[in-house]
């Protein structure tokens, strides 16, 4: 009976495995979709501020030249004024330079304000540029070893199930059968060894005389509480 334990327990780190391997077929996907996201998010990222960096560019770009135009105008108008001949000419020329004086007042303004979004966009297009350089060198291996990894699953599952084929063969029906229910029903722990003279899977406290017996392994013994196989480990 000793055996048929033993065999119980290494089918139970088979079933272990395979669950291991059914979970990473969905999560390896999802790393591997995780890792793509991140860098194509630093890539739009990347690519917005360099959109707003050469958007500012050109804006600054056109208003140096409508600063330059209007300051050649007011250049114009100061020399009317020493030309202009009556009151109302006077007024409708000053009229004109404040509006043309605010004009550059306001471009100028403006300019200042795309220096700083220039700098600012510039600055965080470099930053990006290298967070992807290093991304794409550290995440490339990663991802290659995620996709072989991923590649393999079938394959070791495969060789799981052959493994666990074998050694089912060789176990006692009815212990296997055993087994199997309590697996099912306790979600894949079935068997369980003793802890401090108490079930390893609830915790609960197992009687001495109990415990001798669990200890000899001559039949299986289950749990009261949890109805999980106890079995001996040599460390008491």
């Amino acid at each position: 009976m000793q055996q048929v334990l033993n065999s119980l327990l290494s089918l139970q780190e088979i079933d272990e495995d395979l669950g291991e391997l059914d979970r990473s077929k969905v999560y390896l996907p999802e790393m591997i979709d995780n890792i793509n996201k991140d860098m194509e998010q630093l890539e739009t990222q990347y690519q917005e501020n360099k959109d707003a960096c050469q958007q500012a560019q050109k804006r600054q770009a056109e208003l140096n030249l409508e600063i330059a135009s209007s300051k050649e105008e007011l250049e114009k108008y100061q020399q009317q004024m020493k030309v202009i001949k009556t009151n109302k000419e006077y007024d409708a020329l000053v009229a004109e330079i404040d509006d043309k004086k605010q004009k550059i007042s306001d471009s100028e303004d403006e300019v200042i304000k795309l220096m700083s979004v220039i700098d600012e966009s510039s600055e965080k297009v470099a930053e990006l540029e290298k967070q992807i350089e290093e991304g794409k060198a550290n995440n490339q291996l990663h991802l290659e070893n995620l996709k072989r990894e991923l590649s393999s699953i079938e394959e070791k599952i495969e060789e799981k199930m052959k493994h666990r084929k074998e050694l089912t063969a060789s176990i006692d029906r009815r212990a296997l059968s055993v087994y199997e229910r309590i697996r099912k029903g306790k979600g894949g722990l079935a068997v369980v060894p003793l802890r401090k003279r108490a079930c390893g899977g609830c915790f609960k406290q197992i009687p001495p005389q109990m415990v001798q017996q669990i200890r000899r392994g001559d039949r299986l013994y289950t749990c009261d509480s949890c109805g999980r196989i106890l079995i001996w480990v040599d460390e008491e």
